[in-house]
């Protein structure tokens, strides 16, 4: 634990340190967000802030974990590559779809079908690698309340892929408020590194603290008003990285419950479309995601972004009581 908080103290410092001069070179380049038409109008002044900003922590974490990697944890701690690289390639499909959503451009980025593809490949690679018995062999899961692995076979492949496109794409609905994704994911990061401390897998205990720290070094310039939003880059890089550290330690069954902010939010449009279209035009909620609704109540966006804080650090501390069990 020594090793992971100051691993979390070093990402905290190095995405602090070079978040100055990124963001200076993103202000010269040009990377801003445009926001869609379809907005909130309290939101159409985050036009031209910018965006991309995952690379601002994506960075530091991928250079950071390869290092120790390849270092200090030897043989045993290389399965950190895994959610290393699934991370890598989540941001740079994330990055893709940014910047064909800049200030200035023909889109709004890819198309939901595309995205939907491309993701579902990224997930299906993670998923093979988990279940591979000549990798990392995990074919198995614990259940809340149950000591005992309940082994599921070659059936931890699609419920892998589920997983991660499902939670990829519920913090990007999430990452809709200023530090509302980059917070409650630094919860449910800090919150698997502890359920990791208590199984005794040193390396993911290292790797999930490092992510935490980064991403507060992040909120520094996401903090409202943002200088900078984390974009598809950082939204699809975090959601997928943390569904395959929940299924590494077998704690996939608990990532409703410590992502609860992130499910909450994507039922929210579930239920919205689905009831629109059951109803012939009909809305259940004002609107959605679930942010948007209480927004439209009239609370504030630092208001939305603290309850919801405040909601993921008690499920975060629920789902690792649940571990103990």
């Amino acid at each position: 634990m020594a090793t992971a908080l100051s691993m979390a103290a070093a990402a905290f410092l190095l995405t602090l340190s070079l978040g100055y001069p990124a963001l200076s070179y993103m202000r010269r380049a040009g990377i801003a967000k445009q926001v869609r038409a379809d907005e909130l109008p309290s939101h159409f002044t985050k036009t031209g802030t910018l965006t991309m900003g995952g690379l601002l922590f994506v960075g530091p974490i991928v250079v950071l974990t390869i290092v120790l990697a390849l270092t200090w944890l030897g043989d045993s701690g290389r399965s950190i590559l895994l959610p290393t690289g699934t991370m890598l390639a989540a941001a740079a499909l994330g990055a893709y779809d940014d910047r064909l959503s800049l200030v200035g451009s023909a889109g709004h980025g890819l198309s939901a079908r595309k995205k939907f593809v491309l993701l579902g490949g990224v997930a299906l690679v993670a998923a093979l690698a988990l279940w591979q018995p000549d990798l990392l062999g995990i074919d198995y899961l614990f259940v809340p309340g149950f000591p005992e692995k309940v082994f599921i076979g070659w059936l931890i492949v699609p419920l892998a892929w589920l997983a991660i496109v499902g939670t990829a794409h519920a913090v990007n609905l999430t990452d809709g408020l200023d530090a509302l994704a980059g917070h409650t994911a630094a919860v449910a990061f800090a919150a698997y590194g502890t359920i990791a401390f208590l199984q005794g897998q040193v390396y993911l205990v290292t790797f999930c603290f490092t992510v935490a720290g980064a991403l507060l070094a992040f909120l520094w310039f996401n903090a409202h008003p943002a200088e900078v939003i984390m974009g598809d880059t950082g939204a699809l890089a975090l959601g997928a990285t943390l569904a395959v550290v929940a299924l590494m330690l077998g704690q996939v069954l608990l990532l409703p419950i410590i992502g609860f902010i992130f499910v909450a939010v994507t039922l929210s449009v579930i239920l919205q479309v689905g009831y629109f279209r059951l109803s012939s035009g009909k809305r259940l909620l004002r609107r959605a995601p679930l942010h948007r609704h209480f927004e439209m109540m009239g609370w504030s966006q630092m208001q939305v972004a603290q309850r919801f804080w405040l909601i993921s650090m008690v499920t975060g501390l629920l789902g690792v009581a649940l571990a103990l069990k």
